[in-house]
Parts: structure tokens; C-alpha cells; sequence
């Protein structure tokens, strides 16, 4: 990554009020790309912190019905996004695609005709939601009587809120293509803590969920009317150029559809494991299987907060130097490996004690060797999110699409036959078995859009390696003064080896720099 004037990263220019020349320098650049990392881990990290405090609170006030219909309220707002085909991620791409080309003239056009599909599709979601109510909260969710009125109002007007979901994703992509993660980390973060806190400012006057889920739709509208005003700041020719472009819609939807495959098939084989240990052990296993995965894919928050930028940058690369698009990519595997490798070390070496102090001795008995499977799983998962994010940047979000159908039966095979035979163990194992043949296909199918035979050092590939069989070894130490010895020793080691033989002199530079 190249060092950039850290003035001009601090203040860029608004979008289209200068040349386009520089963009693809300034907006893959190694200062930017970091400091937006740590903006996303912030703006994710931040209303977690906020909500293990709320959460209690709420439980008291509401109690635990109101309290169970809340959680589902906050579901439906997560889940609205599906209505959105995909269309806030392919806006990202195209617009990040075309900054990269210097073709800055099509983006305002290209940018309104994807916000009037979002709308348009965020009424059809409302409409969905809206008809749909009755029977989801009276027949499917078997909401008690005394709080079907307030539970059915409460749905309805997130029903109405929808577009407002839908759009305000849209305006955050757009963003997102300009790697301006300050501002929407700015936005985020009080969204996200409004979210938790907002219930509570309503319980002193009112435990109506009405009012409640109220309150919410009402922050949603300011947070999208905030994501306008900066979008329309940050490029004032957006207020010229208010335009529809059909010939834009095809590859909006076609990039988003794939997305949406994606979007709907993942998740499925992320929660498929809890219901299919549900049906073949018991309620029992299932709090034994999810609470260690619950804990370990928190991690996620880290090469999630990375890709979230890489992704523009991978787009605005490719169409102009896909050398750096290369050294982008390699540099992202690098880091991730790096940075998660003490965090799941730690994990494995003290699932056994860690869950025992946190859960008691019976916890600990059931779910450590889920813990160390997954928490295996999820670091090999988290290097593949490089190349996966690396697919859908260029363009080929049907390849990770196709995959995931492809994968879908197998996994449900392989998790049956598993669980069946040893249990949440078994579900642990063949988890991780799914994720790592996912991780693999995915390097391989990034390797035909990165002109360099191999983006990664020997040194880099050798690390990966050490550190799976880390790993593995890592369950062997037993007492505490030996796991203490064993992560001292390797987490020294490893730390050696990054600094001096997989790190460059120039990335070190750059660390000591940012730091």
C-alpha cells in the first residue's frame, strides 16, 4: 500500500469538483484504507458495548414478552435489507468501478436510478410486511393475546419504514464507493446505539411497544435523512443531475441478484446447524453448540471491518491497475492472518478454563471441543473473506453465488450424518470442514483475476501453515502453567516471524507511522 499525503486523506475533495486522474491512488491508498478499518471497527464494536448494558435494562422495564417481541422487531429491521436485491452492494461496485475509470460524469445518474429501484422496492417489502402481519404475528410467531394489538401496530409501522431502510443502505454504498468510512461510521455509530437506547428513553413515559417500535422508525428517518445530506455534501453534482437510466437498471439487478443468492443461501448454512441439532439432540445441545459459536464469531467484527473497505478498493483497482488490485489482496490475506491468529490461539488453549470461569464446570464439559472446532473454523473462514470480497469487487458475485448453491446439499449431508454420529461435536466439525472447501475454492477462483501468479510471499504461505498446526497442537498443553508457557512461547515466535520475515521494510515503516 503507498504512503499518501495525510492532509490530503484527512480532507479530500468532493467528488466531481476536481480531475478523476487521481482517483484510483487516492482511494486505495495505505493510510486511508487502514484509518477506515479502524472507523468500521469502531462504528461495529461500538453499539455491541452499548447494548450488553441496555439489554438488562430493557429486560427489567419490558419484561420478558415485550422484551422477546422487541428482539423481533430489531430482527425485521436487520432482515429488511433482503428486499433490497442486493441493489446498496451493487451500487458500491458500479460506482467504484467507474471512479476507477474516470467516468465520474455517469455516477449522479447512475446513483439516483438505483436509489428509485431501492425505494420501489422498499414499498413492495412494506406492502409485503404490512398484508403479511396478521398471520406472522397471530399464526407463526404465536404472539400472547395481551399483546397482539400492540405487536401487530408495532410491525405495520416497520413495515412503513422499509424504503427508508432499503434507501438509506443505498446512500451508505454510495459512500462506501468513495471510501468515506468517517462519515458513515459518524452515522452509524449513533443509529446503532439508538437502537438500544432509544426503548429505554421511552420506558419512563410509556412501555407501549407502539410507542417503542415508534421511536425506533423515527431515528431511521433522521439517519436517512443524515446519509442524504452528506451524500448530497460530499458530491454536490448529485443535486444537477437527478436523472433515471434504464439501461443502468440490468446490471444493477443483475449484480445485486446474484448478491442476493448469496445473502439468503449463507445465512441458511450459518443457522442450519443450531435447528438440525435442535431436531436430532435437544434443546440442551443446541444452548451447548451456540453459545461457543455465539462467543467465537464475534471475530468476524475484524476481517469484516477490513473487507467492508477492500471492497471499493478492490473495484476502483481492478479497472485500472490490477497489479495493485494484486498487492491490495495479498496485503489483506497477510493482515488478517496476522491479526486474528493470537486472538484464536488464545481461544483454543483456553476453551476448557475460559468456559468453566464463565459458564461452570458442566458448560465446559460439553462445549470445548466445539469452541476450538469452531474457533478454527472461523479463523480459516476469515482469511477466505479476502478472496471472497475480491470476487464480488470485480464483478463476479455468481461465482460466490453458484458456489454457495453448489455447497448448500453437501453441507446438509455431511451435518446430518456428522451430528448424528458425535453430536455438536460432529456439528462443529462439520462446519468447519464446509468452511475450510469453501476457503479453498475461493482462493482458487481469485486467482484468475489477479495478474500475479502467486500475490502471496513463501513467508506468508509457510505462517498460514505454522499456524494451522498451532493450532492443532494447542489442545495438547493441560494446566494452566503449561498453556501459559505454550501461548508465551508462540505468540513471541510468531510475533518475531511477522515482524522480521513477513512484513515488508516498507509495511513496517507504515505500521510505526500509523501507530
Amino acid at each position: 500500500m503507498r504512503l499518501e499525503d495525510p492532509e490530503a486523506i484527512a480532507h479530500p475533495p468532493n467528488l466531481m469538483t476536481q480531475p478523476m486522474e487521481n482517483h484510483n491512488d487516492r482511494l486505495t491508498s495505505g493510510h486511508l484504507l487502514a484509518r477506515n478499518t479502524l472507523w468500521n471497527l469502531v462504528g461495529n464494536g461500538a453499539p455491541i458495548l452499548v447494548a450488553i448494558v441496555c439489554i438488562p435494562l430493557l429486560i427489567k422495564g419490558l419484561g420478558t414478552e415485550r422484551f422477546g417481541v422487541l428482539t423481533l422487531t430489531w430482527a425485521v429491521i436487520g432482515y429488511a435489507g433482503l428486499f433490497d436485491l442486493g441493489l446498496g452492494r451493487a451500487l458500491t461496485q458500479l460506482v467504484a468501478k467507474k471512479l476507477g475509470r474516470g467516468e465520474d460524469h455517469e455516477v449522479p445518474t447512475l446513483v439516483w436510478t438505483s436509489l428509485l429501484l431501492m425505494l420501489a422496492l422498499g414499498g413492495v417489502g412494506a406492502v409485503v410486511v404490512v398484508s403479511l402481519t396478521p398471520l406472522l404475528v397471530v399464526r407463526v410467531l404465536h404472539v400472547p393475546g395481551a399483546l397482539q394489538a400492540e405487536t401487530l401496530n408495532s410491525f405495520r409501522l416497520l413495515g412503513l419504514s422499509i424504503p427508508l431502510v432499503i434507501s438509506t443502505a443505498g446512500l451508505r454504498g454510495f459512500l462506501e464507493a468513495l471510501q468515506r468510512f468517517s462519515l458513515i461510521n459518524a452515522l452509524r455509530i449513533p443509529t446503532g446505539i439508538f437502537t438500544f437506547v432509544g426503548p429505554l428513553l421511552v420506558l419512563p413515559f410509556s412501555k407501549s411497544l407502539t410507542q417503542i417500535v415508534a421511536v425506533l422508525v423515527a431515528g431511521r428517518l433522521f439517519s436517512w435523512l443524515a446519509h442524504l445530506i452528506f451524500c448530497l455534501r460530499v458530491a454536490p453534482a448529485l443535486k444537477q443531475h437527478i436523472a433515471w437510466d434504464r439501461a443502468a437498471v440490468v446490471p444493477l439487478l443483475k449484480y445485486g441478484g446474484w448478491m442476493t443468492v448469496s445473502n439468503v443461501v449463507s445465512p441458511l448454512m450459518v443457522t442450519l446447524d443450531r435447528f438440525l441439532i435442535g431436531a436430532l439432540l435437544s434443546v440442551a445441545a443446541v444452548a451447548y453448540y451456540a453459545t461457543p459459536y455465539e462467543v467465537v464469531t464475534k471475530f468476524w467484527l475484524i476481517p469484516g471491518a477490513l473487507m467492508g473497505v477492500m471492497f471499493p478498493a478492490f473495484s476502483t483497482s481492478f479497472v485500472r491497475d490490477r497489479s495493485r488490485t494484486a498487492r491490495l489482496y495479498g496485503q489483506s490475506v497477510k493482515y488478517v492472518l496476522l491479526v486474528l491468529f493470537p486472538m484464536i490461539l488464545l481461544v483454543v488453549v483456553m476453551a476448557q478454563d475460559g468456559l468453566k470461569l464463565w459458564l461452570g464446570a458442566e458448560f465446559a464439559q460439553n462445549s470445548t471441543h466445539v469452541l476450538r472446532w469452531l474457533a478454527v473454523g472461523v479463523f480459516i473462514n476469515s482469511i477466505a473473506q479476502v478472496p471472497f470480497a475480491l470476487l464480488q469487487g470485480v464483478g463476479k458475485p455468481d461465482l460466490t453465488a453458484k458456489l454457495h448453491l453448489i455447497e448448500l446439499p453437501f453441507y446438509i449431508v455431511v451435518l446430518w450424518w456428522l451430528t448424528k454420529a458425535h453430536g455438536i461435536e460432529g456439528a462443529a466439525i462439520a462446519w468447519t470442514a464446509r468452511v475450510a472447501f469453501d476457503s479453498l475454492v475461493l482462493f482458487v477462483l481469485a486467482k484468475q483475476f489477479v495478474p500475479i501468479r502467486i500475490p502471496f510471499s513463501s513467508q506468508t504461505i509457510l505462517l498460514a501453515v505454522l499456524a494451522l498446526v498451532t493450532l492443532a497442537l494447542a489442545t495438547v498443553p493441560q494446566g494452566l502453567m503449561l498453556k501459559g508457557v505454550f501461548l508465551l512461547l508462540t505468540i513471541l515466535s510468531f510475533s518475531f516471524c511477522a515482524w522480521f520475515l513477513v512484513l515488508s521494510p516498507e509495511e513496517r515503516r507504515f505500521a510505526q507511522s500509523f501507530l
